[in-house]
């Protein structure tokens, strides 16, 4: 894994050979390579009459999963759907290069994420304004999709995947306001993109996703409710990959969530400005991860900040304390 990752200074994109995990019915991890690293951004493939892409990646990642739908047998005219969990640019950054390259696949979205994937102007010059000269790097330029090719959900929706199995929608706007969780009728494999935050596999942590600036506390423990209520009987992350044992992963995310808001509200209510909160709350949240263990592989912790770096973390959840104290 770590001979995977190389330095900020040494990255570069190399999609390399397509990275795809069976994971039984059907369902196919593909690792989309996001701005060269291995293991952070994760699309699925349900492999069955009706095709669906779940999650694009980025949009230099788009002749990666490409490459990797052709090793799983599936030529252009073959997707029949591509479903993103939210328009953030590392889920759905692809979703435009992907709709070109396969022209019968139906783009779906929640119904607050349609008109950014047609016109992702607005959307590009704010991704522009936190990432500043690293954008490119990281997720590159979005392409629209055309939007006769577009399909918007309502808070509960379904895509069709053929044979009457089917996804089933469910809106989830804790992380994002256009964010839903898409569970699998024949499975029970529930795709939760960031609304229950990040999963390292290699040393089994578990940090939220909280951006600006959507977090809401109260609605992202409303979500984690909602998937308990689900009762799937596997969760896959985004970031990355599947997990078993729902119920506890759940209540982890629930426990994180609640810890780094303490956290950033003791340092608020101490007078720390944002960039001595985000100091502050990393330094008093590392021993929970094992990833930042002094004996554990420097690239895992490089990896862990790249998808879920404190500064984002503490940053949103600051501006809902600001929305709270207007």
């Amino acid at each position: 894994m770590g001979d995977d990752i190389a330095t900020p200074a040494q990255k570069s994109f190399n999609p390399g050979e397509p990275d795809v995990v069976d994971l039984g019915h059907d369902v196919f991890q593909i690792d989309t390579k996001m701005a060269g690293y291995s293991g952070i951004t994760a699309g699925y493939l349900i492999r069955g009459s009706r095709p669906c892409l779940v999650e694009t990646g980025t949009a230099p990642s788009a002749p990666v999963v490409r490459r990797a739908l052709a090793s799983l047998g599936l030529d252009a005219a073959d997707l029949a759907t591509v479903v993103v969990t939210h328009i953030h640019l590392d889920h759905a950054g692809g979703a435009g290069d992907v709709a070109a390259m396969y022209p019968s696949a139906e783009v779906v979205v929640h119904q607050r994420g349609a008109r950014h994937l047609a016109d992702p102007t607005r959307l590009m010059a704010s991704a522009k304004m936190v990432y500043g000269d690293a954008l490119d790097r990281l997720f590159g330029t979005m392409a629209p999709v055309p939007g006769d090719r577009l399909r918007a959900l309502d808070d509960t929706g379904t895509v069709d995947l053929g044979d009457g199995r089917r996804l089933d929608s469910h809106y989830s706007p804790g992380h994002a306001k256009h964010h839903v969780g898409l569970i699998d009728s024949s499975t029970g494999d529930l795709y939760v993109g960031d609304a229950a935050g990040v999963y390292i596999p290699e040393t089994d942590d578990l940090r939220p996703a909280t951006p600006p600036p959507d977090f809401d506390l109260d609605v992202a423990l409303d979500s984690l409710s909602k998937f308990r209520a689900l009762q799937p009987t596997r969760l896959l992350f985004s970031h990355y990959g599947p997990v078993s044992g729902v119920p506890e992963i759940l209540d982890r995310s629930e426990e994180e969530i609640r810890v780094w808001v303490e956290h950033t509200r003791s340092a608020r209510n101490a007078g720390l400005d944002l960039d001595h909160a985000v100091a502050m709350v990393r330094e008093q949240t590392l021993s929970r991860y094992k990833a930042y263990a002094p004996d554990a592989d420097p690239a895992l912790a490089e990896k862990f900040d790249e998808i879920s770096g404190a500064e984002s973390t503490v940053s949103g959840i600051w501006h809902w304390l600001d929305k709270l104290d207007a």
